[in-house]
């Protein structure tokens, strides 16, 4: 089953050197979304761009697994991290909610 688009988001990608990725990361990426003190798992993918290199700013489509989860608590403008594992890796924001209710309403 593909994972629904329930947000888009704007991302800078640390640089190495601010503690980021050493390589760049394509669509299909998955990292964990952070943001309330909590990981959760997200598929990204990024349609303006083939690949995402450190230290670029892109426009992202995230999908989450755990949908329910996030109803409510996702809004416009909200600021989040991108980890791997316990290092950031990059910085966002959330700039449209796209069909996170309806993904929502459908999880079981």
């Amino acid at each position: 089953m593909p994972v629904p688009i329930d947000v888009e988001a704007e991302i800078y990608f640390l640089t190495h050197e601010e503690g980021g990725r050493d390589s760049p990361a394509v669509s299909g990426y998955r990292p964990q979304f952070y943001y309330d003190g909590m990981n959760w798992d997200a598929p990204h993918t990024f349609p303006d761009v083939e690949v995402v290199n450190p230290g670029d700013t892109v426009r992202s489509l995230i999908g989450f697994l755990s949908p329910k989860k996030h109803f409510g608590k996702v809004y416009i403008g909200m600021q989040f991290q991108i980890r791997e594992g316990d290092r950031i890796v990059g910085k966002g924001k959330i700039t449209k909610i796209i069909e996170l209710e309806k993904s929502a309403a459908n999880y079981t």
